[in-house]
C-alpha cells in the first residue's frame, strides 16, 4: 500500500535561531498521530540540530543533497555515512535546483541513488519539465527521460526505497499551480512507466509525490486525486501553520 507523505524542502532558509523557532512551532502544532508521513530538509548545519529537537516526534529529518561518494578530496561535499551519522537516513535528489544551479545530470544523479541505496537511505528523486517543454509537448518525454536515466536500472528490489517527486518546474515559487487535473494526468502517466519499465508491484506501491507551489488552500484537491500521494512542500513548509495545514489535507 502507498504511502502518503508531506515533506518540507527548507532549502537555503533559516539559521539555527530561526530552525529552532520553526521547530517549536511545528512541534505545538504537529497532531500525535498524522494521517501522512510528515519529512522536513534542513539545510547541512541544521540537520543535527533539527534530528535532536524532532526525537520523540513521527517527524523523519532529511538532507538536501549528497554526494556519490564514499570520502575523499570533495571539498564542501557531503557523504552518507556523515548523514547516517548524524541520525538522518533520508535524501532529496534530483531537485530541479540542483539539476539548473549546479548541473547536476542524469548520469551523476544515478550514480548519487545508487549510493544512497547501497547505505540503505531513502531518496525523494526529483523530476520535471520547464514551461517551454510543455509548452511545446515535450512535457510526457521530459519526464520520461529523467526517469530512465536516473532510476530505471535499478533492480526492483531497490525500489522500496525511492519516493518520486514530480515538481514542474514552471510552478516552483512562481505562484503558478498545476491543475489537480494537470498533476493526476502526469502522476498517472508515471505510473504507467513504472509498470512498463519496473513492474506492476513497484508501480502500485511507489509514492508519488507533487512539488509545485502547494498552499493550503489547494493541497486537499492536488492529494484527492488517485495517483498523487502528497507533497514535496517549498514556501509553504517555512511557516508552521501552514505546513501542518498541508499535512493536515488527506
Amino acid at each position: 500500500m502507498r504511502e502518503n507523505i508531506v515533506a518540507g524542502n527548507w532549502k537555503m532558509n533559516n539559521d539555527l535561531a530561526e530552525t529552532q523557532e520553526l521547530l517549536g512551532q511545528l512541534k505545538l502544532q504537529m497532531v500525535k498521530e498524522p494521517e501522512a508521513t510528515v519529512m522536513v530538509a534542513p539545510s547541512f548545519t541544521n540537520l543535527y540540530p533539527t534530528f535532536q529537537a524532532l526525537k520523540g516526534t513521527p517527524v523523519i529529518v532529511a538532507a538536501q543533497n549528497m554526494h556519490e561518494s564514499k570520502n575523499g578530496a570533495y571539498t564542501g561535499e557531503v557523504s552518507a555515512d556523515m548523514l547516517k551519522s548524524v541520525g538522518v537516513s533520508t535524501v532529496i535528489l534530483g531537485h530541479s535546483e540542483r539539476r539548473a544551479y549546479f548541473n547536476e545530470t542524469g548520469e551523476l544523479l544515478s550514480k548519487k541513488v545508487k549510493t544512497a541505496i547501497e547505505n540503505d537511505m531513502k531518496v525523494i528523486f526529483c523530476f520535471g519539465e520547464e514551461l517551454e517543454d510543455r509548452k511545446n509537448d515535450r512535457h510526457f518525454d521530459l519526464v520520461e527521460k529523467q526517469l530512465k536515466e536516473g532510476l530505471f536500472d535499478l533492480p526492483q528490489s531497490s525500489w522500496k526505497n525511492i519516493i518520486l517527486a514530480y515538481e514542474p518546474v514552471w510552478a516552483i515559487g512562481t505562484g503558478e499551480t498545476a491543475s489537480p487535473e494537470q498533476a493526476q494526468e502526469m502522476h498517472k502517466h508515471i505510473r504507467t512507466l513504472l509498470h512498463k519499465n519496473v513492474g506492476k508491484e513497484v508501480a502500485e506501491n511507489t509514492s508519488i509525490l507533487y512539488g509545485g507551489s502547494v498552499k493550503p488552500a489547494n493541497a486537499k484537491e492536488i492529494f484527492a486525486k488517485e495517483d498523487v500521494d502528497g507533497g514535496l512542500i517549498g514556501g509553504a513548509s517555512l511557516n508552521a501553520v501552514d505546513f501542518i495545514a498541508i499535512v493536515n489535507s488527506f
